[in-house]
């Protein structure tokens, strides 16, 4: 499939592991009623309304979040939910938390600019067990849409085909992507560094504005590693599963054990993963000295984070 990296075409697409199986079959239904919405409203006038100087939402954006909730808590009233417009809800004691991003590139989507998406991805104990993503990619009149897919220990796919990470090992010949937050701190000036640095010794940086995304990008081998500071939990806990899924390694800049509520994220295939490393680590680690707050954050009170 154009765009996607499958595996030896011998290979049968896996069901999901048992456990799991329900958890994804609900998470494919949630994004695809998320995007429903989304596709309906891309090429329409848009009524924008700002959370900040340049941090916008929209309608689309609080109407996708209610058609996904609607379909998981008619499925999983016992479970805790995080979106990004709704903030939590549900049972606060559940093991099971769903990690929703309505519409991941709002500001992509309100200039018809791709690309952006829906995510739908769900936590068991802290980690990642099932993860749709529906990206939207083309442009106005020409709209496609590509659904990622993956459940802890099944694989990771594209529109049904299995999906692996890039094999590249060096620096030099890797095309990467990264992103940018809103607010512009020492963090953001941090990054603008590493930009500099990795545009230099890469064979490129992009930057498309959709965490959820450039993940998926990572899973497929679309592009090679992906790092950004400053994500958030519904950013990140559907792609990252498909990027380890798909045989990739996922940990924060520093290279510590990952989990979705921390404030920094390398993904890559395994050996460039490393090398990105060795750049990222020293500059992250400066800035906690200088008292740069990397904690995890956004998580919902009294859920318990998996240990370290």
């Amino acid at each position: 499939m154009a765009g996607c990296t499958p595996v030896a075409s011998s290979f049968q697409a896996a069901q999901p592991a048992s456990d799991y199986a329900g958890l994804l079959h609900a998470a494919e239904q949630a994004a695809a009623a998320g995007a429903k919405v989304v596709w309906e409203a891309a090429d329409k006038p848009r009524n924008i309304m700002y959370k900040g100087t340049t941090d916008l939402v929209t309608e689309t954006d609080k109407k996708s979040e209610e058609e996904i909730l609607q379909v998981l808590t008619s499925k999983f009233a016992d479970h805790a939910f995080l979106g990004e417009e709704g903030g939590v809800s549900g049972n606060p004691d559940s093991p099971y938390l769903w990690c929703v991003d309505p519409l991941d590139g709002t500001t992509n989507f309100t200039h018809s600019y791709p690309s952006f998406g829906v995510s739908v991805g769900v936590l068991h104990q802290g980690q990642p067990v099932a993860a749709v993503v529906v990206e939207f990619s083309g442009g106005p009149g020409t709209w496609v849409t590509r659904t990622y897919t993956a459940s802890k220990g099944g694989g990771s796919y594209c529109n049904g085909q299995r999906i692996h990470v890039s094999s590249a090992e060096q620096l030099e010949r890797s095309l990467l992507v990264t992103g940018f937050g809103y607010e512009h701190d020492a963090a953001w000036a941090t990054n603008i560094e590493l930009f500099k640095h990795f545009t230099d010794k890469s064979q490129g940086v992009r930057r498309l504005g959709a965490a959820a995304v450039d993940l998926c990008h990572v899973a497929c081998g679309l592009v090679d590693a992906y790092w950004e500071f400053s994500i958030k939990p519904w950013d990140v806990t559907a792609g990252v599963l498909l990027v380890t899924e798909a045989g990739g390694v996922v940990t924060t800049l520093e290279g510590k054990p990952y989990t979705v509520f921390d404030r920094s994220i390398v993904a890559a295939g395994p050996t460039l993963h490393g090398h990105i490393l060795d750049v990222t680590k020293g500059p992250t680690q400066q800035l906690r000295k200088q008292g740069q707050d990397l904690s995890p954050w956004f998580v919902p009170k009294g859920y318990k984070l998996p240990e370290s």
